[in-house]
């Protein structure tokens, strides 16, 4: 498996594009801007995209994406609940192309050798997932190097957020974690100084 992450758009979202290094077979997670740097990424590999993963629906997440559908044909995957919903202060909502798919706890999505793992984990939006692939955590705006997401947004709830970065690090075992922003991690380096994951095991989550 190949992760190559390409930061885009004015927040500087981390675009991940997933490759099994065997068929050329990616997925691309969290398109969030700049179509040409990522279809210029995956036609200087020769890479064929097979799907288009969101971990939630904030437009720094996904204003590549009906581009990239359009170019590629692969289809688009979100959870229903961020599909169609306003979840910024000034009402913008993504509404997904028509015939995409609504992922949810337990599915899986197959792209080539790798199958992605969809976990629901709410609170920074309520339809926010985290990604799991081998030894990799692909977590949105759930979790970061350090922190986790803002949850002050419509839709936001720090409850939510709570039980869901719990539930991350519950996880058996270490993973790479790759955030939706900044520099990527560890599990094992999350749980023991990310200071919102050392406050739950505090609390006995």
């Amino acid at each position: 498996m190949l992760i190559k992450c390409l930061p885009v758009g004015h927040l500087m979202t981390n675009c991940y594009i997933v490759t099994d290094e065997k068929t050329l077979e990616c997925a691309v997670v969290d398109p969030g801007d700049e179509s040409n740097t990522i279809l210029w990424y995956l036609e200087d590999n020769r890479l064929t995209c097979r799907a288009i993963l969101l971990t939630h629906g904030h437009y720094d997440h996904v204003g590549a994406v009906d581009v990239l559908h359009e170019e590629t044909g692969a289809p688009v995957y979100i959870h229903e609940m961020d599909d169609g919903a306003a979840l910024t202060f000034d009402g913008f909502a993504y509404t997904a192309p028509e015939g995409s798919v609504h992922y949810k706890e337990g599915d899986t999505v197959t792209v080539g050798s790798l199958v992605f793992h969809v976990m629901e984990t709410p609170g920074h939006t309520p339809g926010g997932v985290t990604l799991r692939v081998e030894d990799a955590l692909f977590t949105g705006d759930t979790l970061f190097n350090g922190s986790c997401g803002r949850t002050d947004m419509p839709g936001g709830d720090m409850e939510q957020e709570l039980r869901s970065l719990a539930k991350i690090a519950a996880l058996d075992g270490d993973f790479e974690v790759y955030p939706g922003h900044m520099d990527s991690s560890t599990l094992s380096f999350e749980r023991r100084f990310n200071p919102y994951l050392t406050a739950l095991q505090r609390r006995g989550y």
